[in-house]
């Protein structure tokens, strides 16, 4: 998919469908003089759905949908006639979705698996016709229950894609051929930084016919926490990740003969892709780690001392000869297999929101007619009594 096409956060207005009125009616017949209440129910609004579709890979398709509007009840009708219910509003996601109150910046819910359902926003419910306040000493009710009010809000949608590995580090450190190399994705590959400026997915196949996802974010520098290079945006697509490969390049080391001023340079990097990462969120830290030294084909290093003072798996790879590519593998796929790794669980943090007056497009928050009563609650038990005294025309 071209970079332009990948949308990972989009900003919508969603509104719910308005209960339909209930019916204040009295039956009329030729030989029936006094035929009693006959009022029916309003139809509920339209909810607004969110459902995972794991056929989407980008939230392109809501770019230019702003408003998100459900269907009204309708009305009820003489004869005890149920209105028709509102027409549910479902929005299509990518798996990975995450949802976030627009005004707020609090984390509401997440779409994790396809065909999955959230009732973001319920409609509301119909009023019920007059027919239900009749009683004996109340044999011609003239007022009937109004619906509940359309519900709206304004939603963040983020996307934080799933995948089993995610790669980081410094921009030009291999990222892009390792995968290239790997699976069967084709990420743009130059001699330049920041080649990659969208998340690119591949599937790694491991011995026995299994396999694993495998993801790889534009490059991180030192300072992104600061808003230095592409900063943090893309590393939300790395949280859901069960294990981190770092990357260094060897051939970014100092120039010089002594091994133990190549590994203080190896170190000083990841740490600082680990403090980068520590900013952005600590729970990053907890997952496993694998650090790989790519483009080992051009300069050699030991990586048995690193494996000691860093306490992580360390390869010495090279995408060009496919040195340690078959090894690393094999690593990553047994970090995967341990219990710890199997369920990813991660709190979203709030996130900074753009205060604006309202995303309501012109028609929406007008006036309702008089005496028209709300009710505050949505899962509150209507409380008929409060409609007796209510007078209606006929």
């Amino acid at each position: 998919m071209p970079s332009g096409n990948f949308i990972d956060q989009v900003r919508i207005y969603c509104r719910s469908g308005k209960g339909g009125a209930g019916c204040m009616h009295l039956h009329r017949a030729k030989y029936v003089p006094k035929g009693g209440p006959d009022g029916g129910d309003g139809g509920r609004g339209g909810h607004v759905i969110l459902q995972g579709n794991r056929n989407l890979w980008t939230l392109l398709h809501l770019k230019y949908q702003k408003h998100i509007l459900a269907t009204d009840g309708g009305h009820g009708g003489q004869s005890r006639s149920f209105g028709k219910d509102g027409e549910d509003k479902i929005i299509e996601v990518p798996c990975g979705t995450v949802v976030y109150d627009g005004d707020t910046g609090e984390w509401l819910a997440e779409i994790k698996e396809d065909k999955q359902r959230i009732v973001l926003l319920r409609g509301g419910r119909g009023g019920l016709g007059n027919w239900h306040f009749r009683s004996a000493t109340n044999q011609t009710p003239r007022y009937a229950q109004p619906g509940e009010p359309a519900v709206e809000r304004n939603i963040v949608l983020q996307l934080k894609v799933l995948a089993d590995v995610g790669l980081v580090g410094f921009p030009n450190a291999g990222k892009s051929t390792l995968l290239s190399v790997v699976s069967a994705a084709k990420p743009e590959i130059a001699d330049y930084p920041f080649t990659t400026l969208t998340p690119q997915l591949g599937i790694v196949s491991v011995r026995d016919n299994q396999s694993f996802c495998m993801a790889d974010i534009p490059g991180i520098i030192e300072g992104a926490s600061e808003g230095k290079g592409l900063g943090l945006r893309f590393l939300r697509h790395i949280e859901r990740n069960a294990v981190l490969l770092f990357m260094v390049p060897v051939t970014s080391l100092e120039q010089t003969d002594e091994q133990q001023n190549a590994l203080d340079s190896i170190e000083r990097e990841y740490n600082i892709l680990l403090s980068e990462l520590e900013k952005y969120n600590p729970e990053l830290l907890t997952k496993a780690r694998v650090l790989a030294l790519s483009k080992c084909d051009i300069q050699t290093v030991d990586p048995q001392p690193l494996r000691e003072r860093l306490g992580i798996p360390v390869f010495c790879i090279s995408s060009v000869t496919g040195l340690g590519i078959a090894e690393l593998k094999d690593a990553l796929w047994a970090e995967l297999q341990k219990e710890q790794n199997q369920v990813i669980e991660i709190s979203h943090a709030p996130i900074a929101v753009e205060h604006r007056e309202t995303d309501a497009p012109d028609d929406v928050g007008e006036d309702e007619e008089p005496g028209t009563i709300y009710l505050n609650e949505v899962d509150e038990e209507w409380d008929l009594s409060k409609y007796k005294g209510i007078g209606w025309d006929e």
